[in-house]
């Protein structure tokens, strides 16, 4: 099979990331065989390494596409510092992309950058929308809502935020709304104990 054909067949499946695991059922190949097929894509310039077993199919990265695909099969957007920049809350760039996940909490490293995964309830995961290149960036009130609630756990990544900018339109309402899914009530006094916190300090 030539690189083209293989290619086209991997491009073919829709996403744009694939471990070598698929790819190898995608061209009924052994595990090995497909290592080798992705390797040499990946040296002509035609994808892309992320880490081990995990590939980059299409020609540009964006790394804010990639928290869902790392964290498979457990679900992931882009959240927390990495949302609050974005969404024009805070100016400070983050170092990592930030993302939420009901995956276990990871720092994973990859060829395009950094991504620290926070884990958090089934019943307080959303509230994100699809963005340009199919990016699930969180919205300003649950990249909020998501700092203040993992403020209360063991993380120092969560205790404080550089200066904080309300962008026009802010609800607050919506941040009351996400503290009535939070099932531990002791956790929900906390996080709202922090929005208070940073509410009281936002420009």
């Amino acid at each position: 099979m030539s690189s083209t054909e293989a290619l086209a067949i991997l491009r073919d499946l829709g996403v744009p990331v694939v471990v070598t695991s698929d790819a190898a059922a995608a061209l009924q190949l052994t595990t090995a065989a497909a290592s080798q097929t992705l390797t040499r894509l990946a040296q002509v310039g035609l994808i892309r390494k992320l880490r081990h077993g995990t590939w980059w199919l299409e020609s540009a990265v964006d790394p804010l596409r990639l928290p869902e695909y790392l964290t498979y099969p457990m679900p992931a957007y882009v959240s927390l510092q990495t949302a609050l920049h974005r969404r024009g809350l805070i100016e400070q760039i983050p170092e990592v992309v930030y993302a939420v996940s009901l995956a276990k909490p990871a720092r994973l490293t990859t060829s395009v950058g950094t991504f620290s995964v926070h884990h958090v309830a089934p019943e307080v995961f959303g509230g994100f929308e699809v963005i340009e290149h199919d990016v699930k960036l969180a919205t300003a009130e649950k990249a909020l809502f998501d700092f203040a609630y993992l403020s209360s756990g063991r993380s120092r990544l969560f205790t404080s935020l550089p200066e904080l900018e309300l962008p026009r339109g802010f609800k607050q309402s919506h941040l009351s709304r996400w503290l009535t899914k939070i099932p531990s009530s002791r956790s929900r006094t906390l996080t709202a104990q922090k929005l208070d916190e940073l509410l009281a300090r936002a420009a």
